[in-house]
């Protein structure tokens, strides 16, 4: 499986070396788009959902950070050649996953490239693990997820992530909170419910997002915001990558079986 690639980059010759010397297929990578402007890159992520978005921060139309914010891609790289202390700090805010400086070496773009796509298939398998996990019996095959274990700590993260899972909080946050370092929390969390931190936490967001799709009033966008997911298109690739459905088939599926149960319940009336 192959990952897609959006780069905004208004340079020419910068953006043509990076298209022509990026060892894509080797890195497991598929070049999707090419931009030259803020503007073009926003409707082209917006309209592809690509996997990583690399990116300059200075474009016409509207900068990268702009557009990053606008869009929220799943994974993205930045490069510039502007230190700007803001620009890192935003971008740090963004989860953006690497900032590297320009000129950039081939060589180190490609590294981080291959460290991102770990990171994605780790992803993948999360979800696969998760979805394994599914109470198909329910009508809205939710995660079987335990909300209550024999260590206070423990029990202590479950509250922690029920009460941030809408925000972009981690395995670091949940550490600070509770004073413990994060190597620590991160064994004893998967010791007692069986799933790494990432795993519950995403579980814990599709199973919020289940939910609130069974009422067809609601934006699947803005759902997704609320559940924590960093943009629609991200939510989108993860719900079927776990349900083998979009969001929306889900939701149509969901209304089916709503009205065959009410049709049923009324013919006993």
């Amino acid at each position: 499986m192959s990952y897609s690639v959006v780069i905004v980059e208004d340079e020419q010759i910068v953006r043509e070396d990076l298209e022509s010397s990026t060892p894509w297929e080797k890195l497991g990578l598929e070049l999707a788009a090419s931009c030259a402007d803020g503007l073009e890159g926003e409707a082209q992520i917006r309209l592809l959902n690509p996997d990583i978005v690399i990116t300059d921060i200075r474009l016409p139309g509207q900068d990268g950070i702009k557009m990053l914010e606008r869009c929220q891609p799943p994974h993205a790289v930045i490069l510039s050649g502007y230190t700007d202390f803001s620009y890192t700090r935003s971008a740090i805010k963004l989860g953006v996953f690497d900032y590297l400086e320009k000129p950039v070496d081939p060589a180190e773009l490609e590294a981080t490239l291959s460290e991102l796509v770990v990171r994605i298939r780790q992803e993948d398998q999360d979800i696969v693990s998760l979805s394994a996990r599914v109470n198909r019996s329910s009508r809205y095959e939710l995660i079987e997820l335990p909300r209550s274990v024999d260590n206070h700590i423990i029990n202590s993260v479950i509250g922690y992530i029920a009460a941030n899972y809408s925000r972009p909080v981690g395995l670091q946050e949940a550490a600070e909170y509770l004073s413990i370092s994060e190597s620590h929390l991160s064994r004893l969390f998967k010791e007692e419910t069986g799933l790494n931190f990432l795993q519950y936490l995403n579980a814990w967001r599709i199973n919020k997002a289940i939910q609130l799709m069974s009422d067809p009033r609601r934006n699947i966008s803005e759902i997704a915001g609320e559940c924590g997911f960093p943009s629609p298109g991200y939510f989108a690739k993860i719900f079927k990558r776990f349900s083998g459905k979009t969001p929306s088939q889900y939701r149509d599926n969901i209304s089916q079986l709503l009205n065959e149960e009410s049709a049923a319940d009324g013919s006993f009336s």
